[in-house]
């Protein structure tokens, strides 16, 4: 897992680092400046070779500081840099007036609102985008928003366009969120200090950061345990954490299907958790659907299962039966919320997931009746129903920042359903009771958009379930399903259709162990 610290634990960091006299904030800013420099000549080597013409955008705070230490930096190797501040640099906090200062002793500074006219034909190399990092806390300004729309038309002389490298955060987004604040600058290049934060991952983050790099200014500690990680390798993936000597050593997972002609959904997530680990898998299924199952099933079992009452049954009757999957092609009838309040009553782990959910979101009773051991995987309309008011705080405009994030959702659906909740996306945000949350992220190298294939959800609540069957915590179930449903869809590629996760997994578990 990779801590990520919100802006005010980020804040808190440096604070006690200026206080303690490990380092002053001069020196923070001296640090942050150099890195933002280094990042950007290791990107873009040619850049380092031959100085041209940067132009550095500087806000009203700290953000700002470091934007007229890159400034000088730039100068000092030759560059010919032209400087625009938004707001007062007047009214700088000391540190970054400070900067603003010895800049001043070199070059100019004029305001951003005469920029777009200055560089309309300008041959600009590089935009250094220094308004906002971390520090917004308001909507953007129309002058603002109007600078930074422009950003990628500067330039209009240079033969190739210019790049634009942000500091901490493309201006407009959320650091703690990763959503607009009225308007963003997009970014080919972001350097952020001493951890990311998370609005690198959740939102518009992914799309406005460009590349991202997390550098080290020389700081200390995370204020206080980080409560947002963002997933690289779960533990429980690691070599031998799925060993077990026996195949109901490995447990025995339930699918519910529907009837005949909708079992695809069930036979999809069955197949996902059998691939992962699962000792036995049964579909559950009403009669007239065996036929139909067992035309396309081998290793995979079949029980006749009509009732509520059946399902009880079974499960009383079967100790081995440790982990149930509910949801995909199950339907929504009276039968399907018989079976889902037996399961339920089981108090098995249990993964909810397409139409079981619509089925909790639908009856009080079911919702009431979740426990901690149930997993519950929505994609963002299954959500809304489940949890309307905070879908709708997500949809709302942020008038204020730190924003409501996807995380602050999913955490506070997990409190109130008392399970984990998956909510499913390019920025799959895993929550379990107790609020610690995990991000799961198919973006910058791990982007794959080909994932968005029908089907593709129940191969993972498969995942899910069939870790659950392993005998493996919620939390670590949902969040190693998460990572290895990306990594089968980056293995496999572009033209990836939801069969392929399954039988692509074998490699992807060989590469890990």
């Amino acid at each position: 897992m990779i801590e990520t610290l919100t802006a005010e634990q980020m804040r808190a960091i440096e604070r006690a680092a200026i206080e303690s006299g490990e380092v002053t904030g001069l020196e923070l800013m001296e640090r942050a400046g150099t890195c933002v420099v280094e990042e950007a000549f290791d990107e873009w080597s040619d850049l380092a070779l031959s100085p041209g013409q940067a132009v550095v955008l500087c806000g009203p705070g700290n953000n700002g500081g470091d934007g007229y230490v890159v400034a000088r930096l730039l100068d000092d190797m030759g560059w010919e840099v032209r400087v625009y501040a938004y707001g007062n640099p007047v009214r700088l906090p000391p540190d970054a007036h400070e900067n603003y200062r010895r800049w001043t002793e070199r070059g100019e500074v004029r305001p951003l609102s005469s920029a777009s006219e200055d560089l309309c034909s300008a041959s600009i190399d590089i935009i250094v985008d220094a308004v906002f990092g971390t520090g917004l806390t308001r909507p953007l300004d129309g002058e603002l928003v109007q600078a930074l729309a422009s950003v990628r038309s500067w330039g209009g002389g240079s033969k190739i366009p210019p790049v634009t490298v942000s500091v901490d955060m493309p201006t407009g987004i959320c650091s703690d969120s990763g959503r607009e604040l009225g308007g963003s600058c997009d970014s080919d290049l972001t350097v952020t200090f001493h951890t990311a934060k998370p609005g690198h991952y959740l939102g518009a983050g992914p799309l406005r950061c460009g590349a991202v790099r997390v550098v080290d200014i020389g700081l200390h500690g995370n204020a206080g345990r980080s409560t947002v990680d963002v997933v690289d390798l779960p533990p429980l993936l690691e070599k031998g954490g799925l060993a077990a000597e026996h195949k109901f050593h490995h447990g025995h997972l339930l699918v519910l299907s529907g009837g005949a002609g909708k079992g695809g959904a069930a036979r999809l997530a069955a197949r996902g958790a059998l691939r992962i680990g699962a000792g036995v898998v049964t579909i559950g299924c009403p009669p007239s659907a065996l036929q139909e199952n067992a035309a396309q099933l081998n290793a995979i079992m079949l029980e006749p299962v009509r009732t509520g009452q059946v399902l009880s049954d079974l499960l009383d009757g079967d100790s081995r039966v440790n982990a149930l999957c509910l949801g995909p092609g199950l339907g929504t009838g009276e039968r399907e919320q018989q079976l889902v309040a037996a399961a339920l009553r089981a108090g098995k782990a249990t993964v909810l997931d397409a139409d079981a959910l619509t089925l909790v979101a639908r009856e009080a009773s079911l919702f009431d009746a979740l426990h901690e051991r149930c997993v519950l995987t929505p994609h963002s309309g299954e959500f809304s129903r489940l949890f309307p008011d905070l879908a709708t705080r997500l949809s709302e405009e942020p008038k204020s920042g730190p924003a409501f994030s996807k995380a602050d959702a999913v955490r506070e659906a997990s409190a109130r359903a008392g399970c984990t909740v998956l909510l499913k996306g390019p920025d799959t945000v895993i929550a379990s009771v107790g609020g610690r949350v995990a991000i799961s992220a198919a973006c910058y190298e791990r982007a794959a958009p080909w994932l968005a294939t029908a089907g593709s959800g129940d191969v993972l609540a498969g995942f899910v379930a069939g870790l659950l069957a392993l005998g493996f915590g919620t939390r670590d179930a949902a969040v190693a399903a998460a990572f290895v449903h990306v990594e089968c869809a980056l293995e496999f590629g572009p033209g990836l259709i939801s069969e392929d996760l399954p039988d692509v997994l074998p490699r992807v578990l060989d590469t890990l162990f």
